[in-house]
């Protein structure tokens, strides 16, 4: 019985990595970011900024995405999610978000939906979108699914 105590108290022989240093400086910017306020002038503000600090490739996409997201769903209020743009409905849910290739260093950027957004088709829908450029067609596509996400 000795020994089985024993094999149950050790380590495992790999001990997990924990959180990448991306990954905590994101829930850092999350935990600042709700002790924020709520004010809508001040979240576009935060967006802004995040948008201007970004690489020049990211930076072009965010701010295409910002304004077809306020021309075509304005009830949406632009704030940072986890250090990203973002965009939430009356009640403060993320409907949509632009994650930036440089955030976790992959080879595209993100366009992604929450299920706060209204894309439901059947059983089986994408709510995320790799970017690494925007075209025309691109762009009427996600106007598309913006009007319909606030649908």
């Amino acid at each position: 019985m000795g020994e089985v105590d024993q094999q149950a108290t050790k380590k495992p022989a790999k001990a997990s990595q924990g959180f990448s240093a991306e990954e905590k400086a994101a829930m850092r910017q999350r935990a600042k970011e709700q002790k924020a306020s709520a004010d809508r002038a001040e979240g576009e503000r935060d967006l802004l900024e995040k948008i201007a600090a970004m690489q020049p490739s990211d930076r072009a996409m965010a701010e295409r995405l910002h304004a077809i997201i306020k021309d075509n769903a304005p009830s949406l209020t632009p704030k940072t999610w986890y250090g990203m743009p973002a965009y939430a409905n009356q009640d403060g849910k993320i409907v949509c978000f632009f994650q930036p290739a440089e955030k976790f260093k992959t080879r595209y950027a993100t366009f992604g939906f929450n299920d706060s957004a209204h894309l439901d088709d059947g059983n089986f829908w994408p709510v995320a979108y790799a970017l690494k450029e925007l075209t025309a067609a691109d762009e009427a596509q996600i106007t598309a699914l913006v009007k319909q996400a606030v649908s």
